[in-house]
């Protein structure tokens, strides 16, 4: 009898588990149906929003920013003929299904990083769908104008099937996440998010702990002048100029230096040197004594410097082969040479570097070396996991710094660090039913929430959990040259958000 009842016991527990983890047989239905009948759609909306920079722009908003008005311009339509609710609060849209006053919170944006046109086969503000097929290639197709559009035909699927609504279904699309949280606190003040949301801005399973998106920035000072007839030789080899990187949160594909009275020995030594270097191509183009070199890595968001390969830092390690005469430029290579080197950990800025068992270790990228007048602008994008303080870590970063400045008599100008905070989000209520979903519709057996080094808008919104629109494994390429997202992915990705929609919004 004892083994009959701890047979009915088991069975019993393996019963009630797996009733935990299933999903509504309307949830599959609905969402097979979203994929039936709007692919050709959801590829046409997305089209027309990749149409618009919004790209932010000094001195203006997205209210007077004429890409951002024709975005949202399009966006109401798209909402109109869908038939959700729409409303503008200017820097925030919100797009809605249902009325009821308990909501289910799904957060995205619609601005987005720049793009350099010529490291694109076509137009990046063009849908490319025919360089690589199955790939749809465009600025924000993965951060985050994809995600807009796969939860907008979401919500219209599940109004197709006339489902009864617990919550009302709100997605806020945020139009200054790539510059500026601010005016997001600001709206957020006067309106009541809802208890439970989900980010759409990262990757999958499910995202529970965020990096702190951190900085340090500073200028290295115009010298030259000083210097001349003291350690430069005008007949011996000089480093004239050191550049790279496009903006703060992407890791450079390409930098560039500038050399004078570089002797053929010289010259054969770099190349040699080159050719070791995995992962990088480089140009050299001689006029009369000067020497350009080009270098050209592999982009990647600054949030996961390994998927990239960083052009700033491997220029850098190119010309360490030669001790260059003391000047801006060859200043600014030794520093990121002496105190960054090729990895991507802060292992030699002093003692700044530490790791977190679950959320990894701190992270540290050279993203933009800029040239002007005053000096080189040098812009260090950090991502820190919990386990330091910012007190601390501003401790540790002068230190760094002022036995670098010490070892080359320089003085750094306009020094300033920002340590943005650390998230982690335990205990979500929604977190077993997102897992639950990820896991039926990709077949990965039992997965985990993970950490990212991103900072998206969960950090302002309570019970915020990330889901997607990337898979656990892939490169996110956000915020790189040639971003794009799978057409196959992007229908997954309609699958499970309408799946989770109707799991968590749905009357049972």
């Amino acid at each position: 009898m004892k083994t009959l009842i701890g047979t009915l016991s088991l069975l019993l527990g393996v019963m009630l588990a797996f009733s935990v983890q299933a999903l509504s047989p309307k949830s599959e239905s609905v969402a097979d149906y979203a994929v039936e009948n709007y692919e050709d759609a959801m590829l046409d909306s997305l089209a027309k929003l990749v149409t618009f920079k919004t790209v932010a722009k000094e001195g203006m908003t997205p209210e007077n920013n004429p890409e951002f008005i024709g975005f949202k311009q399009e966006i109401k339509k798209l909402t109109q003929e869908l038939g959700l609710t729409y409303s503008d609060h200017g820097y925030v849209l919100l797009i809605g299904l249902g009325d009821s006053e308990d909501k289910l919170g799904v957060i995205t944006h619609g601005d987005v990083q720049p793009a350099d046109p010529a490291l694109w086969a076509q137009d990046p503000f063009l849908l490319d769908t025919q360089s690589q097929p199955g790939k749809l290639i465009g600025r924000g197709t993965e951060d985050d104008k994809g995600a807009i559009v796969t939860a907008m035909y979401a919500m219209k699927s599940i109004k197709d099937k006339q489902l009864t609504l617990s919550k009302r279904i709100e997605l806020m699309v945020y139009l200054a996440e790539e510059s500026d949280w601010d005016p997001l606190r600001e709206f957020l003040k006067g309106y009541t998010p809802a208890e439970i949301n989900i980010t759409i801005d990262a990757e999958y399973p499910v995202v529970t702990a965020e990096k702190g998106w951190s900085q340090i920035t500073f200028t290295i000072p115009n010298l030259d002048g000083e210097l001349i007839g003291k350690s430069h030789d005008k007949h011996s080899a000089n480093l004239l100029s050191f550049s790279g990187g496009y903006f703060s949160s992407q890791i450079p594909q390409q930098a560039k230096a500038s050399l004078s009275n570089v002797s053929s020995p010289l010259l054969a030594k770099l190349k040699t040197i080159v050719t070791k270097q995995e992962g990088m191509a480089y140009r050299f183009e001689s006029k009369g004594e000067h020497l350009t070199i080009f270098a050209d890595g592999k982009a990647a968001h600054s949030s996961s410097p390994k998927d990239g390969v960083n052009a700033v830092t491997h220029l850098a390690q190119l010309l360490s082969a030669h001790h260059w005469p003391k000047s801006q430029a060859s200043l600014t290579q030794s520093f990121i040479h002496e105190l960054i080197g090729l990895g991507v950990e802060a292992e030699l800025f002093g003692d700044i570097a530490y790791n977190d068992g679950f959320m990894g270790p701190m992270t540290l990228a050279p993203t933009v070396v800029k040239q002007t007048q005053k000096g080189t602008e040098v812009t260090l994008n950090l991502r820190r996991p919990v386990g330091k303080t910012p007190e601390l870590l501003d401790i540790q970063t002068a230190q760094a710094l002022e036995l670098w400045q010490v070892k080359h008599d320089i003085k750094l100008k306009d020094v300033e660090t920002y340590w943005g905070k650390p998230m982690v989000m335990g205990n979500a209520p929604h977190l077993d039913t997102l897992l639950a979903v990820f896991s039926h519709f990709t077949g990965i057996k039992d997965p985990k929430p993970v950490s990212i080094g991103g900072s998206t808008n969960s950090k302002l919104f309570p019970n915020a959990l990330s889901f997607g629109p990337t898979m656990p494994g892939k490169a996110y390429t956000g915020h790189t040259e040639n971003e794009f997202m799978t057409q196959k992915q992007f229908m997954l990705n309609l699958k499970m958000y309408t799946a989770a929609f109707i799991e968590l919004a749905v009357e049972k």
